[in-house]
């Protein structure tokens, strides 16, 4: 299992420090949607020179424009790009066309879909990477965690890859790791701790 790090609400001199910090531990550092909208991807430009070994994941959330927003994200030095899996089927495969073409990947986020098994078949139909089960940032405090749609993704999907992500924390992390997914997303779980690399640790011995 690979263990990703949400940078969100950081500015661009926070997410260097914090990587330095936790660069050991985690194997794909996301540039968060809020990071992007903030400091757009000249984000993904300095992070990808001063982490050079790193896969890095532009967290676009991508609803229109596929092929054009993804190949912007990959210039910039992106490896992996999400596409909104509530987006138009268009929409995906120009993503995954633009992924083809630089060899790099796509994540789909299946946030608000609601046919989270039929949806995740036909996404990895048109060939996705990831697809990432997701609780949002503005329900975690009323709804479950991730880890029944994770159940129900991991029954379906035969070939692309599984992750997990939305308000993940090493007190809750027990149920997923049991799951097995490829990647788990943890955000404030590590940045908001004041030993970041202790906990970046912690969790990725977890996840070993």
């Amino acid at each position: 299992m690979e263990l990703q790090l949400s940078l969100d609400m950081v500015t661009l001199e926070e997410a260097m420090r914090y990587l330095e910090e936790v660069e050991a531990s985690i194997d794909i550092i996301e540039i968060g949607t809020p990071f992007i909208i903030q400091d757009g991807l000249r984000a993904v430009r300095e992070i990808r020179k001063a982490f050079p070994r790193h896969t890095i994941l532009a967290d676009l959330k991508i609803m229109d424009a596929g092929e054009h927003e993804a190949k912007m994200a990959f210039d910039a030095g992106a490896d992996i790009v999400t596409v909104l899996g509530v987006s138009d089927d268009t929409t995906v495969k120009g993503a995954v066309r633009a992924a083809r073409s630089c060899g790099k990947a796509v994540m789909a986020d299946m946030i608000c879909v609601g046919d989270i098994a039929g949806r995740a078949m036909e996404i990895e139909g048109f060939g996705a990477d990831y697809v990432c089960v997701h609780t949002a940032f503005d329900i975690q405090s009323k709804a479950n965690s991730p880890l029944a749609e994770l159940r129900i993704i991991k029954k379906v999907l035969k070939r692309a890859k599984i992750a997990v992500a939305g308000g993940i924390k090493q007190e809750t992390l027990g149920g997923i790791v049991a799951e097995s997914p490829d990647v788990v997303i943890i955000g404030g779980g590590i940045t908001n701790k004041p030993d970041k690399k202790a906990a970046a640790q912690t969790i990725k011995n977890m996840l070993k």
